[in-house]
């Protein structure tokens, strides 16, 4: 299974080079840079082949896609928007570096609404609570309950303050009236590993990580509906905790006075990607699945959030680390 560093890199490929875009873009001649900012992941025998075969088939141009992680993955974006705005310099924005991050980290070098053109989303994730599968805490109830018995001793993990993992845990807190000790990682390797061992009680990921884990026990999703393909995971609004809906999301992204017209068309041509790409039902089973917006409710939807996160942030005290 394919972790999210794979999904990042493997969707900024398949949906760049599309044909239909690639006779988009005006300047053919010109190399078209995507960053993604995470390091790079294993990828699946079956989806590097897709990948590949559309790169070598179909590409109108040259697409570079570069991993630059670092300061808290926000390297890549802080890049774009030093950039020139034209066509061929993008990076694949996401909810920790354009909404938690520039509450929870004070230097951060841009302003995600305001140095950016954001052209669109192109896949979102579902977080969910998971526990240990052999411990005894089965249902949200139970966790609830454990927490209330254990006040301010049961440990909840999440890869440090600047993902969303962290705020999700606090609002779920507030919603349900438990206190909990914040566990921080860094990473999501070693914070599994020790959910699994029954070193810490519990942890906000995503259904890509740990819902095809037997390792793992997922109580809750935080998705407004029960999520396609995992019929029996209930959502934290139909458990009685309707403010925890927030999915984490990655879009496109380009630099700040973009054109207009390229913007709606490089959305336009997004959203018809995912009408024939192949790595639409892959992304279905791990949990993940295509974003549809355009690019003027796209920019609205990242200020929002970034807004929302604020304010979590602000109450919890929360800073990177």
């Amino acid at each position: 299974m394919p972790n999210r560093r794979t999904l990042l890199t493997l969707l900024a490929v398949a949906l760049l080079t599309t044909p239909s875009l690639a006779r988009a873009q005006p300047s053919p001649a010109r190399s078209v840079e995507v960053i993604v900012p995470f390091p790079p992941g294993s990828t699946t025998d079956v989806v590097a082949r897709l990948v590949s075969t559309r790169l070598y088939i179909t590409l109108g141009q040259t697409f570079v896609i570069e991993n630059r992680a670092g300061a808290g993955e926000a390297t890549g974006s802080d890049l774009i928007t030093k950039s020139p705005p034209d066509d061929c310099y993008f990076v694949v924005s996401n909810i920790a570096d354009h909404g938690v991050g520039p509450s929870v980290d004070p230097a951060m070098p841009y302003d995600s609404v305001r140095d950016l053109s954001h052209i669109g989303p192109m896949t979102q994730i579902p977080s969910v609570l998971a526990v240990n599968a052999n411990g005894p805490i089965c249902t949200l109830a139970d966790f609830i309950a454990a927490a209330k018995a254990r006040s301010g001793q049961l440990m909840v993990a999440s890869p440090c303050n600047g993902t969303s993992s962290r705020p999700k845990q606090e609002i779920l807190k507030r919603s349900a009236g438990i206190d909990a000790i914040h566990v921080r990682y860094r990473g999501s390797g070693p914070l599994m590993n020790n959910v699994a061992a029954g070193q810490v009680d519990a942890m906000m990921t995503t259904l890509v990580e740990a819902g095809c884990n037997p390792r793992f026990r997922l109580l809750a999703v935080t998705e407004p509906r029960r999520v396609e393909g995992w019929p029996d995971l209930p959502t934290f609004v139909e458990l009685g905790n309707p403010d925890l809906v927030a999915s984490i999301w990655f879009g496109l992204s380009g630099p700040a006075g973009l054109p207009a017209a390229i913007v709606a068309k490089l959305n336009e041509e997004m959203l018809a990607a995912f009408d024939h790409t192949d790595v639409v039902p892959h992304l279905i089973k791990t949990g993940s699945t295509p974003r549809r917006m355009s690019a003027a409710k796209h920019t609205p939807f990242v200020a929002s959030g970034v807004r929302r996160w604020a304010a979590v942030v602000r109450v919890a005290n929360m800073r990177l680390g």
